[in-house]
């Protein structure tokens, strides 16, 4: 039996649902909104977390109100909700990206899967008949510009065991290269070269790909450029340790990857929908694929979501799921560190964040 199909006929009954808005400043230097859906029906809540990028999609979002509450009030399977979901335009007015489609139909996935287990007085873990284990995590970091070390030196002053994923920059110098090396602290690097029209992006830099692929012999690459002939030939003897992330949306763009990979991330909202982040989970199962999941600097329950199917499905990975303050350009004292202990609530699709 697929993992959906344990998911699929739960019975849902829905009155209708509210918005929420949540904002912060967070550690990559902008403003971050996200909205929450509250869901509601039979007198219980479920919810899930809008992580579209544009602060003029969450406004348009909010200001409009719970427009589709009345298309979405009734008696259902999760797998009719689900399609009933994925038939409506979801955006009041269209939205900047086109993936932030994705992310808005996972919120609404994710809500109701809290909801139907709620109603059906089940947690996640039991009804996929999987144990929640300890998940290991990471803190992605962009190191500033000019880049320096203090990021890292001030997490590791009060979190002396953090592992890290960092996006090199071409502005990375061999000195500060070198000052990474020597924290023995980076486990993931992540070149963004699939990214355009973002406050991340990283044009293909063969000196800089030379540099880090050098001196992090151990670090998964994740999104390098693997085309342009420069980059790519510094990259040609590394795939083993290549993962990919934006360009993963499904199963079609994992079986288009330029070369078979032994690592993904599967980011739930990036995959945009449960059926496919179910059907994605069994395929690498399947294909012998490694998984982890990635943060969207969720400010509400999404974080806590993500770090529960990361407990499920690939607990033993490099997460980037690090605890939601970490993401603060300074991190408080008395966080968590990896592995983190599970926390399912006990009922419905929800992480007990302490």
């Amino acid at each position: 039996m697929s993992t959906f199909d344990l998911l699929a006929n739960l019975p849902i009954e829905v009155d209708g649902y509210t918005l929420e808005g949540l904002r912060a400043e967070v550690s990559s230097g902008f403003d971050r909104l996200s909205t929450v859906v509250h869901l509601t029906g039979g007198g219980l809540e479920g919810v899930g977390e809008d992580v579209v990028y544009d602060a003029e999609d969450h406004v348009a979002l909010q200001e409009a109100g719970a427009v589709h509450a009345g298309a979405l009030s009734g008696r259902f399977t999760l797998a009719e909700f689900c399609e009933l979901v994925d038939s409506l335009d979801l955006f009041p007015v269209a939205p900047k990206r086109d993936v932030s489609r994705l992310y808005r139909r996972w919120t609404f996935h994710s809500a109701a899967l809290d909801l139907a287990l709620a109603q059906a007085g089940q947690p996640l873990w039991k009804r996929l008949g999987r144990e929640p284990q300890p998940v290991t995590f990471v803190v992605s970091l962009r190191l500033g510009e000019p880049p320096t070390l203090d990021p890292i030196e001030r997490r590791l002053s009060r979190y002396p065991s953090l592992r890290f994923k960092l996006d090199p920059t071409s502005s990375w110098t061999p000195e500060l290269i070198a000052a990474l090396v020597a924290t023995g602290a980076v486990d993931s690097v992540d070149f963004k070269s699939l990214y355009t029209g973002t406050i991340v992006d990283q044009p293909p830099d063969p000196v800089l790909y030379r540099r880090v692929v050098d001196a992090f012999p151990n670090a998964w690459i994740e999104d390098p450029d693997v085309v342009t002939p420069e980059t790519a030939v510094v990259l040609a003897t590394e795939h083993d340790r290549i993962t990919w992330d934006a360009p993963i949306h499904s199963i079609d763009d994992i079986e288009a990857l330029p070369f078979p990979p032994k690592m993904v991330n599967l980011k739930p909202s990036r995959i945009g929908g449960l059926p496919k982040l179910c059907a994605a989970y069994d395929y690498c199962a399947e294909h012998g694929i490694g998984a982890y999941s990635g943060g969207q600097f969720e400010l509400g329950p999404g974080r806590g979501q993500a770090q529960y199917l990361a407990s499920l499905f690939h607990p033993d990975t490099p997460n980037d799921l690090a605890p939601a303050p970490f993401n603060q350009n300074d991190p408080p004292a008395g966080l968590p560190v990896s592995p983190l202990a599970p926390a399912p609530a006990p009922v419905g699709f929800r992480w007990e964040v302490a």
